[in-house]
């Protein structure tokens, strides 16, 4: 015997009884699903019935005398409640769905009640071997399925206030998990924005002033210094306003800003980068190797008066996809403390499990021969 199936505002969240057990909402819903489900609850409720029968009767019959009869009259009952219940939301444009209040429990006890009625008559009668019409004829037969019905009724509408209970909790406590997940990235975002805000100002004076002491001395240094900033901010632009970019996208932008330095930092900065086709058209969010870079100038190349090489290389790894940013810089032990350290890094990870629910990871490894390379292991398919 089963209540209808109402779909809430929850992914795959039905009003079937046997949803009210977790190991059963497993399986996506669906029309044959329920049906099958109405099969399984029927016997069931014919295993449990059959086996109170045999418990309190004086007879020395076998579990099955009463098995077998249970099991027909049930799912004869079950489904034909089942068929009812849908055949009622059609009938009545979906208004057993809507309805509220007295009008609704009059509607759902009075159905259930006749599909008892009418699937222990019919069982009935064709187990006797009589006609339909001789054994509804007899007053006695009625009567005593009356209370049955009306416990049958009473009992499936405990269970359809209850399923609408459950799947309605489940729909607050999803949409809560959405808004919260939500929330999250857009404080990720947020904080990022924040941080280019502080940044790009700095960088920004720090190129115009280069340009400008260049221009008499060494105009082709200025002019390649002007272009290459320019591609960056057009490309940095492009990437604050986008909510996904490419990696291929990501490695031009960090190459642009590697080239504005250059100028500046001349023959103490040198990079490569190492990327196959099949990799750059990959999606990543972007802005998450910039930070990188920048920790990798900052604290690897900087504090070395003869400055160092950056590597930026990107490539499948199994399920994800790695990129690290490597330099032969100062290292961990040998870069010497400064204001706002590991800030980026920390930034980056909390931004990582906003973006990708705890599937990225950020490694740190110290190079054999100095420096430190960070690796970013990103799961191929966005969450």
């Amino acid at each position: 015997m089963t209540a209808t199936d109402h779909s809430c505002a929850a992914p795959h969240a039905t009003n079937h009884p046997l949803d009210a057990m977790p190991m059963f909402r497993r399986v996506r819903p669906s029309p044959w699903r329920n049906v099958l489900y109405t099969l399984i609850w029927n016997s069931m409720v014919a295993f449990f019935m059959a086996a109170g029968n045999k418990l309190f009767s004086s007879n020395t019959h076998g579990y099955f005398h009463y098995f077998l009869p249970i099991l027909i009259v049930s799912n004869m009952v079950g489904l034909l409640i089942h068929a009812s219940l849908l055949a009622g939301e059609w009938l009545l444009n979906g208004w057993p769905g809507r309805a509220r209040g007295w009008p609704r429990v009059l509607y759902y006890l009075s159905l259930v009640a006749a599909c008892v009625v009418g699937g222990v008559a019919v069982t009935s009668a064709l187990l006797r071997g009589e006609p339909l019409l001789t054994y509804l004829s007899r007053t006695s037969a009625l009567m005593s399925i009356m209370p049955f019905a009306a416990f049958v009724a009473v009992f499936m509408l405990i269970v359809l206030v209850t399923g609408e209970r459950r799947v309605a909790t489940e729909t607050l406590a999803a949409r809560q998990r959405e808004e919260i997940a939500s929330a999250a990235r857009l404080l990720a975002e947020a904080r990022l924005t924040a941080l280019q805000a502080q940044i790009e100002p700095h960088f920004l004076y720090n190129t115009l002033a280069n340009v400008v002491s260049l221009i008499d001395t060494q105009p082709a240094q200025a002019r390649r210094m002007l272009e290459r900033f320019i591609d960056y901010l057009r490309a940095s632009l492009d990437a604050s306003r986008a909510e996904q970019a490419s990696v291929g996208a990501e490695l031009e932008l960090a190459a642009a800003y590697l080239d504005v330095l250059a100028v500046r930092m001349g023959a103490r900065l040198s990079y490569s980068v190492d990327a196959g086709e099949d990799v750059r058209g990959l999606p990543i969010a972007p802005m998450l190797l910039q930070p990188v870079v920048e920790n990798a100038l900052k604290h690897g190349l900087e504090p070395k008066v003869e400055g160092g090489h950056i590597a930026l290389r990107a490539l499948r790894q199994g399920g994800q996809l790695c990129i690290e940013v490597s330099d032969n810089g100062a290292g961990l032990d040998n870069a010497p403390p400064r204001p706002g350290g590991g800030v980026g890094l920390s930034n980056l990870r909390a931004r990582l499990r906003s973006l990708y629910d705890g599937a990225a990871q950020v490694q740190l490894v110290e190079n054999p021969g100095g420096g430190i390379t960070v690796r970013l292991l990103l799961p191929l398919e966005p969450r």
